[in-house]
């Protein structure tokens, strides 16, 4: 009895090492099956152009390396111009921002309050922080001439040259159109309002835009960033030589109307025409 019992636990022992070595063998085959159906040969992407810019000139200032954070612009509040000078004093070069206001053509802490208040200019949270304004150009042209505005007077009684045509600072979601209607009411209105009856017209296909980065020479030591969209303007009325217009009141009476007064602000500018040929677009 012992000697069957021993000769079927043998042949038992057998099967059951034989199956082990089939499942083995079907594990094994199994993996090297997958990884041949999945070994698939390396995809191929089409080669994709290098971006290409128009050989038009732009000037663009060569920023030093900032520590910019994830916020973005106008990521603080300023309620008051102390609060804004506080934020930028660590940030800008002392010489720098104890100029503002003080050397002549720079505006102060004030200026930069208000357009920041109006959505005209956008700090980033940086070291240095970067100035991002929308400005329209508007080349009020005649034949041949074209309308450039030399110089302005100031608040302060200083002078600042300009010899640019005419341009404005966008306000936010303003269409190009409506931001030239502003523009041209709001620096030659005074010289249009005398009765006569005035037309502005936009010229088809004069539409450019550009983006220029450099030092600021109204805030000194503040980098700017200006995105400018620009076309030519035909307006009626204009006097055919030199001449000067004032500044329209901007602010109404409000919180921005008593920052406004202790801003530096233009009195009078002043304008005339050149030809076209030596304005730069």
């Amino acid at each position: 009895m012992d000697r069957y019992w021993w000769k079927g636990a043998t042949l038992y022992w057998c099967c059951w090492a034989s199956s082990c070595r089939w499942k083995a063998l079907s594990v094994l085959f199994f993996f090297s099956s997958t990884t041949t159906l999945t070994s698939f040969p390396k995809p191929h992407f089409p080669k994709l152009p290098f971006l290409s810019f128009p050989s038009s000139p732009r000037r663009f200032l060569k920023i030093p390396s900032m520590s910019v954070s994830r916020k973005t612009n106008n990521s603080h509040y300023f309620s008051t111009p102390q609060s804004l000078s506080d934020w930028l004093k660590p940030r800008l070069p002392s010489d720098s921002f104890a100029s503002w206001g003080i050397k002549p053509g720079t505006k102060n802490i004030h200026n930069l309050w208000l357009e920041i208040s109006q959505g005209e200019t956008f700090l980033a949270d940086s070291t240095p922080p970067i100035r991002t304004v929308n400005v329209v150009t508007v080349k009020v042209i005649n034949k041949n001439q074209t309308l450039i505005e030399s110089h302005q007077e100031l608040s302060d009684g200083s002078v600042r040259n300009r010899c640019r045509p005419l341009s404005e600072k966008m306000k936010p979601n303003e269409s190009l159109k409506d931001a030239i209607f502003r523009a041209i009411n709001e620096e030659l209105g005074s010289i249009l309002k005398d009765g006569n009856e005035v037309s502005i017209n936009i010229v088809n296909g004069s539409y450019k835009e550009k983006v220029e980065e450099r030092n600021s020479m109204s805030y000194p030591g503040l980098p700017a960033r200006y995105v400018l969209y620009s076309a030519d303007v035909e307006v009626n009325g204009l006097p055919d030589g030199e001449f000067c217009t004032e500044e329209t009141e901007e602010y109404p009476d409000s919180e921005e109307k008593r920052v406004a007064e202790k801003a530096v602000s233009v009195k009078k500018h002043f304008w005339k025409w050149v030809s076209s040929d030596s304005v730069h677009s």
